[in-house]
């Protein structure tokens, strides 16, 4: 058997504080818990990992303060964005992807943006090179589209819980934790994504742009496209409408209004906005129903 207190959390989001949940039951082992803040989500879960620790007497710190860590101290890093100076055997990293596959930042919405038809996360050990680190296990679900994020995010967590838990069992038991090279013939790179690529293209197919609008839902800021009368608008969700012959296809108009939701003429496909608001708030928040035909989305 482990000695107690040996193992450091450091989370973050709804991913981090159902992983802290699952994993309370091994009180005795979790030394303390370091807690990250995300900006750019709407709810990052901080103030209830917070919570949870007071509630269940958990040590907790925030990124900033946290006490020295001892090197033979297992940290686990559920959801997080810095780099983390621990010895490598010691340090387990979840990744939000099927590793060697999408290394780097926002690997679940990158893979949804790209319509891989399988999500997952993989646990791997700490490494000089961003997510190269050997692999100690993974977890996989199917999917099918459309599926927003946040219903991927949900499908992800259980698999986040399984991985966890499993590392908590072997080390509580004293176990070894085994792990494998990652194939590096197999491998790939997710890129960061900041503001602008909140932004819709409308170049790209109507299908690429509704997968888009769904991977940077809730709980992200939202697809965002600016209107030929320079207002901004977040769209919440839209729909694939059938394609028509366009004598001249110009990309971002308007081409029928269904109801007062506009259908927009894509670089392939049409796309019909079904939830839409305006970002500045002079104005009033229902960009639906559209009131004039002439718009141009860009």
């Amino acid at each position: 058997m482990t000695s107690d207190k040996s193992i450091v959390l450091n989370l973050m989001t709804e991913k981090g504080f159902e992983v802290l949940k699952t994993v309370s039951r091994f009180q005795k082992l979790i030394a303390f818990v370091i807690i990250g803040k995300d900006k750019n989500i709407e709810i990052d879960y901080s103030d209830q990992i917070k919570d949870f620790c007071k509630d269940n007497d958990i040590d907790f710190y925030y990124r900033e303060d946290h006490p020295k860590i001892d090197k033979t101290q297992y940290i686990l890093a559920i959801s997080w964005q810095w780099m983390i100076n621990h010895p490598k055997n010691k340090l387990i990293i979840f990744h939000d992807s099927i590793l060697p596959k999408y290394r780097g930042f926002s690997p679940l919405v990158n893979m949804l943006v790209n319509g891989e038809k399988e999500i997952g996360v993989s646990a791997i050990f700490g490494s000089d090179e961003y997510d190269k680190g050997e692999i100690i296990s993974q977890k996989s679900t199917v999917i099918s589209y459309p599926i927003k994020i946040f219903e991927a995010i949900q499908l992800n967590i259980e698999n986040y819980k399984i991985l966890a838990s499993e590392i908590f069992n072997k080390i509580s038991k004293g176990q070894k934790i085994s792990s494998i090279p990652q194939k590096e013939s197999d491998s790939s790179y997710s890129i960061w994504r900041n503001d602008d690529d909140y932004y819709i293209d409308w170049n790209k197919s109507s299908y690429e742009i509704k997968r888009l609008i769904d991977a940077v839902g809730f709980p992200y800021l939202g697809a965002r496209s600016k209107l030929n009368d320079d207002s901004e608008i977040i769209i919440k969700d839209a729909m694939i409408y059938p394609d028509v012959d366009c004598e001249l296809r110009d990309i971002g108009k308007v081409i029928f209004i269904d109801q007062g939701y506009p259908i927009i003429i894509c670089g392939s496909g049409l796309l019909k906005i079904t939830d839409a608001s305006f970002i500045k708030t002079d104005l009033s928040s229902n960009f639906l129903p559209i009131k004039k035909f002439r718009l141009r989305f860009k």
